[in-house]
C-alpha cells in the first residue's frame, strides 16, 4: 500500500509541470501553504501547492458548513476556513489518500470518511485519533437552506465519494473522474458501474459539473466526461480498446481518449 501511494503521488506531482492554471474566482485568503478563492455567495475552492493543485471545498448554509477534503499539508486549516464561513466547519472526505487527508485532519476531532476506504487509513491518516464516522450512500448534510447529498463513486479507490448539491446543479467528485488523469485502483468493471450510475444521476437532477480534487480553474468534470470514462472502461472490458503501457508503475495500463487518461492494472 505504501508503494502505490508514493507512485501515485509521483504521478500527479509530474502532472502538475503541464497544469495550466486559470482562475476565475477571488482570492479571499492565501499564505504560503493554501490559496483560497470564492466560488459563489457560499462556496470556496482552496488549492495546495504540493500534489498538482490538490482542492478542498469549504461550502456553507445558512447554519452549518463542511469542508471537503484537507489537502495535503495545510497547518492551521481549521482555523482558516471556519474564520472564511463564520461558522464551525464540519470535515468530510471524498476518499483517504494522503493529499486529500493529509496532515490538517488532525486538526478536527471528528471526520467522516467513506468505510470502505478504511484500507487506507493506516498509511494515509496513521496519526488521527479523532473519531471517524462512516458516511451511507444517500445520506445528506442538510446545511441550512443548503442540502449536500452523498453519492459512492468507488473506481479511484474503494470508498471515492461525490458531494452534490442539486439545487446548484454541481458537485465536488474528488478524484472519482480523475481530474484529467484517472488513477483506477480498484478496477474498470467498478468504475464503468460508477459512471453509469452517475450518468443517471446527471440526466435525473440536471447536474451540470464536478469541481475536482484537483482543480485549477479550468477543469470541471463535465457529464461528458463521465460518460467518455464508461467508454473508455468498457472498450477494455469487451476487447475493442487496447490499453497500451504508461508511466505509472503500480497501474501499468493506460487508455488516452478525448483529453482523459484512464490508468489502471486489473480490468475486472
Amino acid at each position: 500500500m505504501k508503494k502505490i501511494t508514493i507512485l501515485i503521488l509521483a504521478a500527479m506531482c509530474a502532472a502538475a509541470a503541464y497544469a495550466q492554471d486559470s482562475y476565475k474566482e477571488k482570492t479571499v485568503f492565501k499564505n504560503s501553504d493554501v490559496e483560497i478563492r470564492q466560488i459563489d455567495e457560499r462556496t470556496w475552492h482552496g488549492n495546495g501547492h504540493l500534489v498538482f493543485n490538490e482542492s478542498i471545498y469549504l461550502v456553507a448554509g445558512d447554519s452549518a458548513a463542511i469542508l471537503i477534503d484537507a489537502g495535503t499539508r495545510i497547518p492551521g486549516l481549521k482555523k482558516i476556513v471556519e474564520d472564511i464561513a463564520g461558522m464551525p466547519v464540519t470535515l468530510v472526505a471524498t476518499h483517504v489518500h494522503p493529499d486529500h487527508t493529509g496532515s490538517a485532519v488532525n486538526e478536527w476531532d471528528e471526520i467522516w470518511i467513506n468505510a470502505a476506504d478504511e484500507v487506507n487509513t493506516r498509511q494515509s491518516m496513521r496519526d488521527y485519533k479523532g473519531t471517524k464516522h462512516y458516511l451511507t450512500d444517500g445520506q445528506v448534510f442538510d446545511l441550512g437552506g443548503r442540502k449536500i447529498e452523498v453519492i459512492f463513486t468507488p473506481g479511484h479507490t474503494p470508498g471515492s465519494t461525490t458531494f452534490v448539491d442539486r439545487d446548484a446543479h454541481y458537485g465536488f467528485s474528488g478524484d472519482a473522474f480523475g481530474s484529467t488523469n484517472l488513477l483506477v485502483s480498484t478496477n474498470l468493471s467498478t468504475q464503468s458501474a460508477t459512471c453509469s450510475r452517475m450518468e443517471r444521476f446527471i440526466r435525473e437532477y440536471d447536474i451540470h459539473f464536478f469541481y475536482s480534487g484537483h482543480y485549477h480553474g479550468n477543469d470541471v468534470e463535465t457529464p461528458q466526461r463521465v460518460s467518455d470514462i464508461r467508454a473508455i472502461c468498457e472498450g477494455v472490458l469487451d476487447g475493442t480498446k487496447i490499453p497500451v503501457k504508461g508511466s505509472n508503475h503500480s497501474l501499468p495500463n493506460m487508455v488516452e481518449e478525448n483529453g482523459v487518461k484512464v490508468n489502471f492494472s486489473t480490468p475486472r
